[in-house]
């Protein structure tokens, strides 16, 4: 039986593509931008804080890479209203992005943090600076260009997780592929444009973020 290709049906309904792609995109961005100050914090707080938040930092780093985002994503919409904390859809899946996204980055940022030479930290204290400064003036920026790759490589992998925020009916661009899906009956037609979206957004954010890196850090080497 010869399958007969109509992608009239999947692309008469490109408003909501349109519209699941940008949620998408607003989700990630979102989550991003509440999740990389904390993890630059709990990063600090790991190479440089005392002993009892290091530990804690890092049992929730490992209890969050070492389950299934899915789960945490449940954990968030369905098991946090027993104790009284309920959230919209869009607003479970970014606090729950942000939970994930920061565990992955306290590890990345830590990586750049200690990569700085301890001679150049020692010289910051020895012209009296405070840890808060030194941390600001000496160590940020030569950890933000080591560790800059891998962020907007964790940027894109979260860009593409979100595809599961469906599973709790966030209107992303996978949820409204279901629901085209249901209507037309076009499976192929539905999954083969929304692979190609995807593809797109992974590889115009790859090419954006890598050109910001080039711009921003071509004079540090």
């Amino acid at each position: 039986m010869e399958y007969q290709f109509d992608f009239g049906p999947v692309f008469a309904r490109w408003p909501e593509l349109v519209q699941g792609t940008f949620l998408t995109i607003w989700l990630s961005l979102a989550a991003t931008a509440i999740g990389l100050p904390i993890a630059a914090v709990l990063a600090a707080t790991r190479s440089y804080g005392p002993r009892p938040l290091r530990w804690l930092v890092g049992t929730y780093v490992e209890l969050i890479r070492n389950t299934p985002f899915l789960i945490q994503l449940y954990f968030v919409f369905f098991a946090m209203p027993g104790l009284g904390i309920r959230l919209s859809a869009n607003g479970a899946a970014i606090l729950a992005m942000v939970v994930n996204l920061v565990a992955y980055a306290v590890e990345i940022v830590r990586a750049g943090l200690e990569a700085i030479p301890r001679g150049q930290i020692e010289a910051g204290r020895a012209l009296g600076l405070g840890p808060i400064r030194i941390l600001r003036h000496i160590v940020l920026g030569q950890a933000l260009r080591i560790v800059y790759p891998a962020l907007a490589s964790q940027f894109v992998l979260q860009l593409l997780g979100s595809s599961l925020v469906s599973a709790i009916a966030a209107e992303e661009l996978t949820a409204v592929a279901n629901n085209i899906m249901i209507v037309t009956f076009r499976n192929f037609e539905v999954f083969g444009v929304i692979t190609v979206i995807y593809l797109g957004l992974s590889l115009a954010f790859r090419a954006l973020l890598g050109g910001i890196h080039h711009r921003a850090f071509r004079w540090t080497g």
